[in-house]
C-alpha cells in the first residue's frame, strides 16, 4: 500500500469531518441551552431528533456515493473519462467556494444555527431533525464529491480509502473532546491552516480532472506534454509516489494542467490570504460564555443567539405536521435516499445486462482465474497487484484491442467496458519491469451481438519502420536545399544584398519547416538550427542564441552584414551536423514518434507560429504554417496504408481539412506577397485558426490509433 496516496484524503476527511462536526456540536450545545432556558412547554427534551438528522445526512451522503460509482462503472472508458473530469472540476469549484465561505462566515455560523435550532424547537422534535439534515447533508455531499475525486485522481486504491476513513474518525474524535471541553483547539487558526493544503490538494484533483477531460476528447493538447518522469524514472519509486501522492500530480502531465495547477494556485492563494485581513468587528459588550460542553465556533469569535425562548410566529402546517412526527420525518430522511440511489443505479443504461467480471494481474501472470466469457457488454474489474504500474489490453483472435487500461498503478483496480461478439479473447498485461504476459485465450458463447466498438489492430515497429525510413529520406531532401538555401544567404550577406538576404532567409525556414522539424525530432542539434532566445540570460543578444531565428533577428532589425555573416557560418556548421546524423540514424530514428509528428507538426505550427511566439520580426506565420501543412500532407502519405486499415475515414477527412487550411493560408497573401498576422484583416485570421482546430482535431486521433502496445 503506498500510504503517500493517503495523505490528502486524510487531511480531507480530517478537515471536512471536522466541519461538520463542528456544526452538529453547535446544533447539541444550541439545543441545550434551549431546552434550560425556554418555556416549560418546550417539545423537544431529547438530543435524539439532531442525531436522527445526522444519520440522515450521512445515508444522503453515502447513496450519492454509491450512485457515483456505479453510474461510472457501467460506462465505456472514454465516459468515465469524461465525467470523472467534470466532477473533478466540479468539486474542486465547490470546496474553493467552500474555503473562501468558511473564511468569511466562520463568526456567524454559530450564531446563525442556533437560531436554527430555536425555531425549530419551537415547531417540534420532527423539524430539529430536518434542520440537522440540512445543516449536516451540504457538508456531506461536498465531502463524497472531492473525497471521491481525490481518490480518482490517486487511483482507485486502498490507500486513499484508508486516508480519508482514518482522518473522519479523528475527526470524530476530536469533535467529540471539543464538546466535552477535553481539549482545546483554535478552530480558526487551524482551518486557515489547513486551507493552504487543501487548495493545493484542489490544485492537484483541477489537473487531473483536465486530463480526464482531455483523454475523454473534450479538450484538446493531450499530446503536449510539460514533462514525463516516466522516461527518467520509475513511477513507483518512493519519491515519485511520495510527491504525487501528497499533491495530486501525476508523474506526467501537459501543458494544459501544469498551467491550470499554476494558475489556480497563483489566484486562489492570494483571495484566500486577502479575504482574512478585514477589520475584525468590535468584541461585544457583554459576551455570554459558551454552554457548557459547547464546541467553540469555527472562529472562536461567535456571540450568543439571541435570547431563547421567545416562540417564533405560528408556524405552518406542514411545519406543524413534521414538528409532531419526528420519526416519521426521519425514516424519510433516512430511507428516501437509499431508495433513490437504488432506483438511479437500477436505471442506468446496461448496468442490469453489464456482466461484471474480476480478474487479477501479477507480476507472472495476466488474468489467472479468467476462464469462460460470454457475447454481450461485460464490465472487467482488474487488480493489479503486481506492484508495479502497467497497461492492459483485452484483444481479439485478430490482436485487435476491443478495450484497454492504459496506466494501471501499483495496489489499484480500475475498470474496463467491452461489447463482445462470438468469437476467442485474451488478456495482455505489461507492466514496468516486467517481461509481457497474456491470460489464456477464452471462447466467448452465445448469440452473435454488434460490438459496441470496433477492434483496433495494434501497429508493431516493424509496421513503423518502412513508413519511417522513407520519411527520414524525404528529410533528407528538405535539409540538402536547407543547406544550399543557408550558403545563399552567406553570399547575400558577403554582397551587402540584405534585400536579397530576407528572402532567401524565408526559402531557409521553410525548408526546415519542410523537414518536419515538430520538437525534440532532432533533439539538441535542431535547437542550434531554430531554437528561440526564451530563457537565455542575454535574450537575442545571447551568445548562445544561434540559428535561423538569430539569422531572422539580425535581418529585420538593421544588423550589419559583418555582424551576421558569422551567424550563418555557424548555422551551417549545424545544419550540417543534422545531416550527418539523420543519414547515420541517430536522429528521428525511432519510428513509434513518426504517428505523433503526424499531429505535432502542426500542433507546434498553432502554437510557435500562429501565436507569434517565434516571430523574430519577420511576420512569417503563415507561410512558415503552410510549409507544415506539407509536410503534414507527406508523414500522412507514408502512414496512410496503417490508418486505413484502423480507420477508413480518417484520411479523407483530414485530406479535406488539410486543403481548407492551405486556402486560408493562401488567402492572408496580398498581390502575391505574405503579409504578418497583424497586419491580416481578422476575417481571414479566424478563418485559418478554424481551419487549423478542425484539423488538429482530426489528426489527434492519429497517435493513438497507431500506438506501439508495450508488449512489441
Amino acid at each position: 500500500m503506498n500510504w503517500a496516496e493517503a495523505v490528502p484524503n486524510l487531511l480531507i476527511g480530517l478537515r471536512e469531518g471536522l466541519e461538520a462536526g463542528l456544526v452538529v456540536s453547535i446544533l447539541l450545545a444550541a439545543l441545550r441551552k434551549t431546552r434550560a432556558a425556554g418555556p416549560a412547554d418546550v417539545r423537544v427534551t431529547s438530543s435524539a431528533p439532531v442525531w436522527l438528522g445526522v444519520l440522515g445526512a450521512v445515508t444522503l451522503a453515502g447513496s450519492f456515493a454509491a450512485v457515483l460509482t456505479f453510474s461510472t462503472s457501467v460506462l465505456s472508458s472514454r465516459a468515465q473519462e469524461a465525467v470523472g473530469g467534470l466532477l473533478s472540476v466540479l468539486a474542486v469549484g465547490l470546496v474553493t467556494g467552500m474555503i473562501f465561505w468558511m473564511r468569511r462566515t466562520a463568526a456567524r455560523l454559530s450564531r446563525q444555527l442556533r437560531g436554527e435550532v430555536q425555531r425549530a424547537v419551537a415547531i417540534g422534535a420532527g423539524a430539529l431533525t430536518i434542520t440537522a439534515f440540512l445543516a449536516v447533508g451540504r457538508e456531506g455531499l461536498e465531502t463524497t464529491l472531492f473525497l471521491w475525486t481525490a481518490a480518482k485522481a490517486s487511483g482507485s486504491t486502498l490507500a486513499p480509502l484508508a486516508g480519508a476513513g482514518l482522518g473522519l474518525a479523528a475527526a470524530i474524535v476530536l469533535c467529540s473532546l471539543l464538546y466535552r471541553q477535553a481539549v482545546r483547539l483554535n478552530i480558526g487558526v487551524f482551518f486557515t491552516r489547513t486551507a493552504f493544503a487543501l487548495i493545493v490538494i484542489a490544485a492537484g484533483v483541477l489537473a487531473y480532472g483536465l486530463g480526464d477531460l482531455q483523454d475523454a476528447g473534450l479538450l484538446s493538447g493531450q499530446r503536449w506534454i510539460a514533462f514525463d518522469v516516466t522516461a527518467h524514472a520509475d513511477p513507483g519509486s518512493w519519491w515519485v509516489s511520495l510527491i504525487s501522492g501528497a499533491t495530486e500530480l501525476a508523474p506526467k502531465m501537459t501543458v494544459l494542467q501544469v498551467v491550470a495547477w499554476v494558475v489556480y494556485l497563483a489566484v486562489v492563494i492570494p483571495l484566500f490570504v486577502r479575504a482574512g485581513r478585514p477589520a475584525a468587528a468590535p468584541a461585544p459588550a457583554a459576551s455570554a460564555p459558551s454552554p457548557a460542553g459547547t464546541a467553540p465556533s469555527p472562529a472562536g469569535t461567535a456571540p450568543p443567539p439571541p435570547a431563547g425562548g421567545a416562540r417564533p410566529p405560528a408556524s405552518a402546517g406542514w411545519e406543524r405536521l413534521v414538528g409532531r412526527r419526528p420519526w416519521t420525518v426521519a425514516g424519510v430522511l433516512v430511507l428516501a435516499p437509499v431508495a433513490a440511489a437504488a432506483v438511479a443505479i437500477a436505471a442506468l443504461p446496461g448496468a442490469s445486462a453489464a456482466d461484471t467480471t474480476a480478474v487479477s494481474v501479477s507480476a507472472t501472470s495476466c488474468a489467472p482465474g479468467w476462464t469462460a466469457a460470454r457475447t454481450g457488454t461485460q464490465t472487467f474489474t482488474v487488480a493489479n497487484k503486481s506492484g508495479q504500474e502497467g497497461e492492459v489490453n483485452l484483444v481479439n483472435s485478430a490482436g485487435g484491442v476491443v478495450a484497454e487500461i492504459e496506466t494501471l498503478g501499483p495496489a489499484t483496480t480500475a475498470t474496463m467496458t467491452a461489447t463482445l461478439s462470438a468469437g476467442s479473447y485474451s488478456f495482455r498485461c505489461s507492466l514496468s519491469g516486467h517481461p509481457a504476459t497474456a491470460s489464456a485465450v477464452v471462447q466467448a458463447a452465445g448469440q452473435h451481438v454488434q460490438a459496441g466498438t470496433t477492434a483496433v489492430k495494434p501497429v508493431t515497429v516493424a509496421d513503423l519502420t518502412g513508413p519511417n525510413h522513407a520519411y527520414q529520406a524525404y528529410a533528407a531532401q528538405d535539409l540538402a536545399r536547407l543547406a544550399a538555401a543557408v550558403a545563399v544567404t552567406g553570399k547575400d550577406l558577403k554582397h551587402g544584398r540584405l534585400g536579397r538576404a530576407r528572402a532567401d532567409w524565408l526559402a531557409a525556414q521553410l525548408d526546415w519547416e519542410r523537414a518536419g522539424a515538430s520538437y525534440d525530432s532532432f533533439g539538441p542539434d535542431g535547437l542550434a538550427v531554430d531554437g528561440l532566445p526564451d530563457g537565455l540570460a542575454g535574450g537575442v543578444r545571447d551568445r548562445h542564441f544561434t540559428g535561423l531565428h538569430r539569422l531572422e533577428y539580425g535581418l529585420w532589425h538593421g544588423q550589419h552584414a559583418a555582424v551576421l555573416l558569422p551567424v550563418v557560418r555557424q548555422l551551417a556548421r549545424d545544419v550540417r551536423v543534422v545531416r550527418q546524423h539523420l543519414t547515420s540514424g541517430d536522429l528521428t530514428g525511432d519510428p513509434t514518434s513518426l504517428p505523433v509528428r503526424a499531429h505535432e507538426i502542426l500542433e507546434d505550427a498553432l502554437r510557435d507560429h500562429l501565436s507569434g511566439i517565434d516571430d523574430e520580426g519577420a511576420g512569417a506565420a503563415y507561410p512558415e504554417t503552410l510549409a507544415d501543412v506539407q509536410v503534414t500532407r507527406v508523414v500522412l502519405g507514408e502512414l496512410a496504408g496503417l490508418v486505413n486499415d484502423r480507420a477508413p475515414r480518417l484520411l479523407p477527412e483530414a485530406r479535406t481539412q488539410l486543403a481548407a487550411l492551405r486556402r486560408a493560408l493562401l488567402a492572408t497573401r496580398s498581390h502575391g506577397h505574405w503579409r504578418p498576422p497583424a497586419a491580416t484583416p481578422l476575417a481571414r485570421r479566424q478563418q485559418v485558426d478554424a481551419a487549423t482546430g478542425a484539423l488538429l482535431e482530426t489528426l489527434s486521433s492519429v497517435p493513438d490509433l497507431l500506438e506501439v502496445p508495450p508488449a512489441h
